[in-house]
């Protein structure tokens, strides 16, 4: 969430009291600082902060007005690659100076990815411009690439490639440490140094020794102050500044030092007063640090490496006269591609010939093999076990089922959840602060500790080398990147950061009943004719007749029971769906046929409906059966039960659920009996039955209003409304366009244990997320005042800038260590 501007036109306005209108109404609204209204380019120019108000709602206040406000005819979406980034304080700096440009409308850094998600209006401002602005920052900026296979392993290759460098370089700088560290203090645990290098009797030796020593470390680490002292010059202090100050302190006093015991001023005592072993030694442990941190970071991304690689690289195609091996990228649609056992769908498509076992796991995660035969649906990634397969080419390249999921979970990767806006906020001024800490403990101590310099400086070194805002800045990223990307192993595909943090804040969970706690392919199960009705096979060749133009599963389960028995039937001549009631058909014989609930009848006026029908349809309702009433010509004629058999893992999924002290709720437009008959079946708490498709919503609404957090489970067809009201919206089964237009997330997987580990994985990632930040947060309030000397105030120790810098260079590795835990993640 970030402060947003932008310029766009306003219809509707024709004299200054119109603007001047828009301008006070707009200007009062919480979370809108700017407001400024042009009545001669009929233009306003907004700046709101969007955690507080969204632009919908400044649209729609507007409106209210009498007037419109129009978003700029293209709002351009793009990702860049950042390069130069190196703490919580670089990135936390480029989100401020590019959400702060006119025309920009978001833009999330995400420190560990290095990549940068970006909204801007290119009538407003140009991408080139943006670039231009974080290049001024001292950051570089590329557009990403669209994410395929040869990015993948280029952008592996470089971190291969980058992780060596860094490697080579430390071995250097260690061995180096590692000798000026005995020559300096060696002599103080006992080791004998030689007489020409010994600080008490060749000074000048011993000093120019270290000095000769400590240069090549400083060229192997001058990243440091490459980056640090222009972040410094250009007054946006990052943690390389902090490095470059600290260190270089301690060269350029030790350096003094050198001089002066070669002019002979009490050599022996300034020999004794030298750092060159702590800038090397800290040079080292801080590179040290920060080739693991690299390598860890390079392995939250493990799990889109993984997706990436399931597809192949080539594909037989078959074509007149024979086969030919062609590349992925190159098959297009309607190709038939060969796939034989063993081998990889290449692309999304359809069986046209032959039948095998397809594992499925690694989308859905589904650990058994399904059946496919002609007519079955393949997905790209998945994997052939058995016989070989003929399929046409549906989607291919970006618009595959594998290239979405990708694209989705990189896009979930890159965002943000509210948690880190503290953290954020708080890194941008970190560095500068902790600079302002370092000059006032070093000064205090000097003036009004009364110390010498030497301690003095030492107390300066100690507080700019603790002090890490880059653990701060990976406590969220870093979380959020390797749970999005474990829950796409495990066939859960969450939209974003804030929808993760809203996750693991629900207490109740609502249920579409049917397709999502029941199979969804209900049968029909009773046929009871009244007496003086048509025979039982006339009856149900219209009723089949009538509901053959229905999509309701209801109405297919009839169709199929009807089919089954071999009982021909014709299309009826019209047809109506009533939502929540029935259907209303004309049928062969011109008569008119209803078909639904009880509701229906009384509503038509029906006849015929003795007190026994009535205790029929309660008995099978209390079976957990669905009872239609059939009538034709406004008389009575028969009563049908429908059952729909409710999932085999759904009572134990309601069961953990209770264990995780979430509220269970079902919602479904069945009458009372029939839903309560299921929801005693498998330990649903309440039950909220006979509600329309339109009125789901307002049912979500309701436990809101009661201070539940809610989340929806259902397909995100006819319930997408309920989806999108509710705190968490969960489409099952559907695919992941319907994640993305209706809900929150989506369980690939069409059984409800997806919902379990929704739950799961949201409320471990969000511990997860805590746990860093606690720990970020801890290390730098508790570490930073003890390197400024508070301790040693009240008779304790001070902090030795070596053993700051190391602990520096640890704090970071330690949360992306933690974050790596969700890998292991299990439901």
């Amino acid at each position: 969430m970030a402060f947003r501007q932008l310029q766009t036109e306003i219809t509707g306005m024709h004299c200054a009291a119109c603007s001047t209108r828009i301008e006070k109404v707009v200007g009062a609204l919480v979370g809108v600082d700017e407001a400024v209204v042009n009545l001669a380019s009929a233009s306003i120019f907004l700046g709101w902060h969007d955690e507080t108000i969204s632009l919908a709602d400044i649209g729609t206040a507007i409106s209210e007005l009498g007037f419109a406000l129009v978003l700029p005819a293209t709002v351009r979406q793009v990702e860049l690659e950042l390069g130069g980034m190196h703490c919580a304080a670089c990135s936390s700096r480029i989100e401020k100076v590019v959400t702060g440009l006119a025309g920009v409308t978001h833009c999330t850094v995400n420190l560990a990815a290095e990549s940068c998600q970006l909204e801007f209006a290119p009538e407003s401002i140009t991408l080139r411009q943006i670039r231009g602005a974080i290049s001024d920052l001292g950051f570089s900026a590329t557009l990403a690439s669209d994410g395929g296979q040869a990015s993948l392993a280029n952008k592996q290759q470089e971190q291969h490639d980058a992780l060596a460098a860094m490697q080579a370089r430390l071995i250097p700088s260690f061995l180096l440490a590692f000798i000026i560290m005995v020559i300096s203090m060696g002599h103080m645990v006992g080791l004998q140094l030689p007489r020409f290098i010994h600080p008490n009797h060749a000074p000048l030796s011993f000093a120019t020794l270290q000095f000769c020593l400590v240069l090549p470390v400083l060229w192997v680490g001058r990243n440091f102050y490459q980056l640090g002292i222009p972040a410094l010059l250009r007054r946006m202090p990052t943690m390389d500044s902090l490095i470059a100050v600290g260190t270089g302190a301690a060269f350029v006093y030790s350096s003094w030092n050198l001089v002066e015991i070669g002019l002979g001023i009490d050599p022996v005592a300034l020999a004794h007063d030298l750092y060159f072993e702590s800038a090397a030694m800290l040079i080292a442990l801080v590179s040290l640090g920060k080739y693991l941190e690299a390598k860890a970071k390079a392995r939250t991304s493990e799990a889109i490496s993984k997706l990436m690689k399931l597809a192949p690289e080539e594909a037989i195609l078959l074509k007149e006269g024979g086969q030919e091996t062609i590349l992925v990228e190159d098959i297009l649609a309607g190709d038939h591609i060969l796939v034989r056992p063993g081998e990889r769908i290449p692309v999304d498509g359809m069986v046209v010939d032959g039948g095998s076992r397809v594992d499925e796991s690694m989308l859905t995660g589904e650990s058994l093999a399904v059946q496919k035969s002609k007519g079955d649906a393949l997905l790209s990634g998945t994997l052939n076990r058995h016989g070989a397969l003929t399929m046409a080419a549906e989607k291919v390249g970006q618009d595959t089922m594998l290239a979405r999921i990708i694209k989705l979970v990189q896009q979930a990767q890159g965002s943000k959840a509210p948690i880190a806006n503290l953290a954020d906020r708080i890194s941008l001024y970190f560095v500068p602060m902790v600079m302002a800490i370092a000059c006032v403990a070093g000064l205090s101590w000097y003036f009004v500790g009364q110390a010498d310099f030497s301690f003095s400086l030492r107390i300066f070194i100690a507080v700019l080398v603790i002090a890490c805002p880059c653990a701060m800045g990976l406590a969220t990223p870093t979380s959020i990147m390797v749970g999005m990307g474990r829950g796409a192993q495990l066939g859960v595909l969450i939209k974003n950061g804030e929808v993760l943090e809203r996750a693991q804040q629900v207490n109740t969970i609502v249920f579409d009943k049917t397709g999502t706690l029941t199979h969804g392919q209900p049968r029909l199960t009773d046929f009871m004719a009244c007496a003086g009705a048509m025979e039982r096979g006339t009856l149900l060749a219209l009723v089949a007749g009538a509901e053959s133009s229905s999509e309701h599963p209801l109405a297919e389960a009839i169709v199929r029971s009807v089919t089954e028995e071999g009982i021909i039937f014709s299309k009826a001549r019209s047809f109506q769906a009533l939502p929540g009631q029935g259907i209303e058909a004309i049928v062969a014989d011109d008569s008119q046929l209803l078909l639904g609930n009880m509701q229906l009848m009384e509503e038509r006026q029906v006849t015929g409906i003795e007190r026994e029908w009535l205790q029929q349809a309660e008995e099978l309702a209390q079976q957990g059966k669905t009872a239609l009433y059939l009538a034709l010509d406004g008389r009575f004629q028969a009563l049908l039960g429908v059952a729909d058999t409710v999932k085999g893992e759904t009572a134990a999924t309601i069961s953990r659920l209770h264990a995780l002290a979430i509220h269970v709720v079902m919602l479904t437009g069945d009458n009372r009996q029939t839903a309560r008959a299921i929801a005693e079946q498998v330990g649903i708490d309440q039950v909220i039955a006979q509600v329309l498709p339109d009125e789901k919503d307002t049912e979500i609404a309701r436990l809101q209003d009661e201070g539940r957090v809610v989340a929806m489970v259902g397909d995100g067809l006819n319930d997408a409304p309920a989806l999108a009201r509710a705190d968490v919206g969960i489409a099952m089964g559907t695919g992941i366009d319907v994640a993305i237009e209706s809900g929150d997330m989506v369980l690939m997987q069409g059984n409800l244990d997806g919902v379990i580990t929704a739950m799961g994985l949201s409320r471990a990632t969000m511990r997860n997320i805590k746990q860093n930040l606690f720990w970020a947060f801890a290390y730098n309030i508790v570490g930073v005042p003890v390197a400024a000397g508070v301790l040693y105030i009240f008779g304790g120790p001070t902090l030795n800038p070596m053993i700051g810098g190391a602990a520096m260079a640890m704090s970071s590795v330690s949360v992306v260590s933690n974050a790596l835990r969700l890998r292991f993640f299990k439901p």
